[in-house]
């Protein structure tokens, strides 16, 4: 089924009378492509040491951010000013006493740390235990060995282990809310030769001696301010505009992934503030940590909204909106955004990036498998539409150590963000909120969680 979007009333006046109320134009010559440049020029300098969450990079990114909200007179709503704190356990390997050994026939393979990272619910002493891969029927008390990554283990029949080898060993701590649910176990390990050792030896059993993981707890922020809308009525009503600005620690400053989304959130924060009369709705803007981590920060929030979740009508995320080199070819004047046909946001969107220049269009390769990838996720899981805006989804530098401020066309982003801020506007003036569409199969787990938000 064809889904249709009309165009509000609103913008198709705009397009008709091919002008901008003074509001509008106010806030398109507000954003500036050489303010966009000096924030980012920070948030992504060496200074920020990559931004990994916990750091103290994070902090001080997280302390300018609040420096700019603050300066554009927006109201504080964290339980720390602009910071809404999160306590969490973070959780590394610990490698004392560390032995890892495959044998079968008189032959042996060997794991060294180097080689593996092995982050299990506790401690793990295993003496000669079968391994069996994945397809086995049997795996109760065994060691099952996949090759590649694997979305669900619930098929797993409780294994003594699992073990997935492959060349991407994660990096840096694994962060826990223990309001999530239970510490998941990460055991993965980089030995190319292993995987036809095993082929070769199916008799091979496993030594693994591995001590409980270090865990202590570790205090991050979301940042968030609030712009009070200006009608009596639909004030208590909210709109959120997000991007997470944490990366991947030292090495990786994240200029486009995603310093870019979060500069921009920053200074359309600015343009909206500045205008002499609010939008009817209020507008939340944040920026969250943790998502290079698992959405950490924007599922901490799905949990703790600091405003009522029934109340927000809909959330536009910002990634990677700097960068126009893609991978698929120049993009330059156009932005995709995730899950074009799950709800009307979109379309508002589009509509809105005529008026600034912007083709606002659906990726078919990558709209609908990046809707999950980002923070947008998480408010959608609740029911609220959500969507993340991108330019280019994948491009030279990403998560590379070169993906630098300078390589950013900040001209291009100032369009994009100037067609943000319309639809902004739009979204928070007193038009209907944004639907999901039902009639897309892919959203209605979406639209399921709304009318349990909205019963």
């Amino acid at each position: 089924m064809c889904f249709s979007l009309k165009m509000p009333s609103f913008l198709l006046a705009l397009l008709l009378a091919a002008d901008l109320t003074p509001q509008q134009q106010s806030a398109m010559d507000h954003i500036s492509a050489q303010s966009l440049r000096g924030h980012l020029s920070f948030i992504a300098s060496d200074l920020l040491e990559g931004r990994a969450t916990p750091s103290k990079g994070l902090d001080l990114a997280a302390e300018y951010i609040a420096s700019q909200f603050r300066r554009a007179g927006l109201e504080p709503v964290g339980d720390e000013g602009y910071f809404q704190t999160a306590t969490l356990i973070q959780r590394e390997p610990n490698w004392d006493g560390f032995q890892m050994t495959f044998s079968a026939n008189g032959k042996s393979i060997s794991i060294d740390k180097s080689e593996a990272y092995i982050l299990p619910d506790g401690a793990v002493n295993l003496r000669d235990i079968p391994v069996v891969s994945a397809d086995q029927a049997e795996t109760r008390g065994k060691v099952v060995f996949l090759t590649a990554p694997r979305g669900s283990r619930a098929n797993f029949d409780q294994p003594a282990l699992v073990l997935t080898n492959s060349p991407n060993i994660p990096t840096g701590p694994q962060l826990r809310d223990p309001e999530a649910g239970p510490a998941r176990s990460m055991n993965v390990i980089n030995k190319p030769e292993l995987a036809a050792f095993l082929k070769d030896n199916p008799d091979a059993k496993l030594t693994l001696h591995m001590a409980a993981p270090m865990e202590h707890p570790v205090k991050v922020h979301n940042v968030a301010a609030l712009l009070r809308g200006s009608d009596p009525h639909l004030s208590d009503t909210y709109v959120m505009h997000t991007a997470h600005y944490d990366h991947l620690g030292t090495r990786f400053n994240g200029a486009n992934d995603d310093g870019s989304g979060t500069v921009s959130v920053v200074e359309i924060a600015s343009a909206i503030a500045a205008l002499p009369k609010h939008p009817a709705r209020s507008i939340l803007f944040m920026t969250f940590f943790g998502e290079e981590r698992g959405l950490v920060g924007s599922r901490y929030y799905g949990r703790h909204p600091i405003v009522p979740l029934e109340k927000t009508i809909a959330d536009l995320n910002l990634e990677q909106i700097g960068r126009t080199d893609a991978s698929d070819g120049p993009q330059i004047g156009t932005a995709s955004i995730t899950g074009f046909d799950f709800s009307e946001l979109p379309g508002i969107l589009a509509e809105a990036g005529k008026i600034a220049g912007i083709r606002v269009y659906k990726n078919e390769q990558a709209s609908d498998p990046y809707f999950a990838r980002s923070d947008n996720q998480a408010l959608a899981d609740v029911g609220i539409p959500a969507h993340t805006l991108c330019v280019a989804f994948d491009y030279p530098d990403y998560h590379k150590a070169t993906d630098h401020w300078e390589k950013v066309d900040y001209s291009n982003m100032a369009k994009v963000d100037r067609a943000v801020a319309l639809a902004l506007l739009q979204v928070a003036s007193d038009a209907p909120p944004p639907k999901w569409n039902e009639a897309n199969p892919k959203a209605k787990k979406y639209s399921d969680a709304a009318k349990k938000l909205h019963p």
